[in-house]
């Protein structure tokens, strides 16, 4: 929740004319803005490599739902990409893994991709549960799917412990759960579909460790939070590939 639309046309921008300039890599760059910046946002990013994103949809189809955005709304404004399952989202509004099951489907449905995002909280990493609860999360929500559905998702592993404390996991603990997630992805679907899975890692990734980050195995890419706020930040980042 943050940047007003002005602010957050400024800073889409800043980072299209910056990729345009600078980014020589092959990754790919999402943006996803608040809902009230999407048709503004993908109106200027129309013709660049960016794609559009959203934060969040809801659980049903349409409906007396007053607030909530669906996901055909989000894609008859361009949307391409839909972060479900945020840490956030989990803890402030308590959504369960059923609900976040329903979102995943209705994204499908409509054509979207999802940002599975998982992830434990200190508590949890300190009792050493972690990686049981991160795994029923993805068997609870993702694991109902088609071989060819989930393929079509990417998943986000979010240290809660690491998001926005400044503390960053190590990349021995970043790359051991991205190597235990798809562990368990290749347990339910096989080792093709496993490697086959981008796998994001969501936790105070920054320009001065986004390097190194991305240099782990199972590491694909960045769900990137702070520093997107940031236009110099986020491009540095994307160049880190």
């Amino acid at each position: 929740m943050n940047k007003t639309l002005d602010e957050g046309l400024k800073l889409t921008s800043e980072i299209n004319n910056m990729i345009k300039d600078e980014v020589r890599n092959n990754a790919q760059a999402v943006i996803c803005p608040p809902f009230v910046s999407l048709t503004s946002v993908g109106k200027l990013l129309e013709g660049s490599s960016i794609a559009l994103g959203a934060q969040n949809c809801y659980s049903k189809d349409n409906g007396a739902y007053t607030g909530e955005i669906s996901a055909e709304m989000l894609k008859s404004v361009g949307v391409k990409y839909v972060i479900i399952g945020h840490s956030e989202r989990r803890e402030y509004f308590k959504e369960s893994n059923k609900m976040l099951a329903e979102k995943v489907d209705l994204a499908l449905k409509n054509g979207l991709t999802p940002i599975f995002c998982c992830g434990e909280s200190l508590e949890q990493r300190e009792k050493g549960i972690h990686i049981d609860f991160v795994n029923s999360q993805l068997t609870e929500s993702v694991f109902h799917l088609s071989e060819s559905d989930f393929l079509k998702i990417v998943i986000a592993y979010e240290p809660i412990w690491a998001i926005g404390t400044g503390k960053t996991a190590s990349t021995e603990q970043a790359q051991e759960m991205h190597e235990k997630i798809r562990n368990h992805i290749e347990s339910k679907y096989g080792k093709k579909v496993a490697e086959e899975t981008s796998i994001l890692y969501g936790g105070s990734c920054k320009p001065d460790n986004a390097k190194e980050l991305f240099a782990c195995k199972d590491v694909d890419g960045g769900l990137i939070g702070g520093a997107s706020l940031k236009s110099r930040d986020f491009v540095d980042i994307i160049k880190s590939f």
